[in-house]
């Protein structure tokens, strides 16, 4: 009966795993989208656009009214739609767990609390119809982030139309993942503590522990390293900058003291990641030049006394003191389709449109190291980017047909999809 029982657990998961999307080939030629309101991602709009892609990558950007060019290889009339950077998921677990529920689909944690040799590339699953839900809604590129522990390990940078993680990859290990100690905790109820908040009276000693970690890397790197040392190894890019330190923090206190050590320790490149407080102290972390990449903002305040759209209103608030800010999904998977409408929901709390596009394209981009080639439609970078019928930051109007990754012309169509099809193809027949 066990074995019988674990064959159906088997055969359940690799149903829910399995995906029917083959990735589109690879693009050849040349490809014209003409006509089309060009939303390029840096904050400039070409009302009558023609965006030229050549072997994948953009190769001339121009509006059609002003410049007279002969146009060139399939010519693509888009008159009246649309066009946008392909949307960059930061902060997700999206490729690592497919289903929360089912323990054998998770691959997001790994046992220890320092863990900064754990790659999370290695666990993506390219296959997921979590991954392919992402793109009817205009999500191609995520960063598929670590979690748990102390350094939960390093994240990386995909494109979500792959046949598998080497195929997906963008940008391997753009940077390690810290969650930073909290100077309060909630008590554990089941050993009589009490249930409400108090101070951590191990907080300065966990701060101390991270710090003693980064000071051995950096003794790793300067001292006899002949004899592997895989955790320190893995540190070596966030101490010569190459990689980013993401700091997932919440709290004011926090958030000042992880200022003060990236001083201290002098980290090159720090990145605050939830930064749930980050608005009270906003001139404190533009002047240290620290980006944010913000939680999901759709979500409820977490004290009684915090104003009932603090969330919403965050990344204006930070955008307006300076802060490179990005949006992110605080770790999860399937909510990262809704990033378009996170971006939206910005402008009701007083953002440009063009502004909160930033903030999950070219923002998103520089943050983790890929604006060379993602992020905005400009010439020389990458051909990954989408057709939507109307304005993509709002539910109404995200409406993408058509949709490329490095020039492929990738498929829309998910398990989600296909039933909608078969559904309305039931109802629509005659009795």
């Amino acid at each position: 009966m066990k074995r019988y029982i674990t064959t159906l657990i088997l055969l359940f998961i690799a149903s829910i795993t399995f995906a029917q999307q083959t990735p589109a080939p690879t693009q050849k030629g040349v490809i014209t989208l003409n006509g089309a309101t060009a939303h390029i991602g840096n904050g400039n709009v070409i009302e009558h656009s023609v965006i030229v892609i050549t072997d994948g990558k953009i190769t001339d950007v121009y509006d059609g009214l002003t410049t007279k060019k002969k146009m060139e290889g399939e010519i693509i009339d888009v008159t009246g739609k649309h066009v946008y950077p392909g949307f960059i998921a930061l902060d997700t677990t999206l490729g690592l767990v497919e289903i929360s529920a089912v323990k054998a689909t998770n691959d997001d944690d790994e046992i220890g609390d320092f863990n900064p040799h754990i790659e999370a590339v290695i666990a993506y699953n390219a296959e997921s119809k979590v991954v392919e839900s992402m793109r009817p809604n205009g999500v191609l590129i995520s960063q598929s982030v670590p979690q748990g522990g102390t350094i939960s390990g390093s994240s990386s940078i995909m494109q979500l139309d792959a046949w598998n993680w080497e195929d997906a990859v963008v940008e391997r290990n753009d940077g390690i993942h810290l969650n930073w100690p909290n100077s309060f905790r909630r008590g554990r109820w089941g050993m009589g503590e009490d249930a409400g908040y108090s101070p951590n009276k191990e907080y300065e000693k966990e701060i101390t522990e991270v710090k003693n970690f980064i000071a051995q890397s950096k003794a790793y790197k300067g001292g006899d390293n002949s004899v592997m040392n895989l955790p320190y190894a893995s540190m070596q890019g966030v101490m010569d900058g190459s990689e980013n330190l993401y700091v997932h923090v919440d709290g004011e206190k926090e958030i000042l003291d992880v200022l003060k050590f990236k001083k201290d320790m002098a980290i090159k490149n720090v990145v605050l990641v939830g930064a749930y407080r980050a608005y009270k102290v906003a001139k404190q972390i533009a002047a240290a030049d620290v980006p944010v990449i913000l939680a999901r903002i759709h979500s409820l305040p977490e004290a009684e006394d915090d104003d009932y759209d603090i969330s919403y209103k965050m990344a204006k608030d930070l955008y307006d003191a300076g802060v490179l800010v990005a949006l992110g999904n605080s770790g999860e998977f399937w909510e990262s389709r809704n990033i378009p409408f996170y971006a939206g929901q910005t402008v009701a709390e007083g953002m440009k449109w063009e502004d909160a596009l930033k903030l999950i394209t070219s923002n998103a981009a520089k943050i983790v190291g890929v604006d060379d080639t993602l992020g905005s439609i400009e010439t020389g970078k990458d051909a990954t980017l989408f057709i939507s019928e109307g304005n993509a930051l709002e539910m109404m109007g995200n409406l993408p047909f058509k949709a490329y990754i490095n020039g492929r012309d990738i498929s829309l169509e998910t398990h989600q999809t296909e039933l909608w099809h078969r559904y309305m193809e039931k109802y629509n027949r005659s009795e």
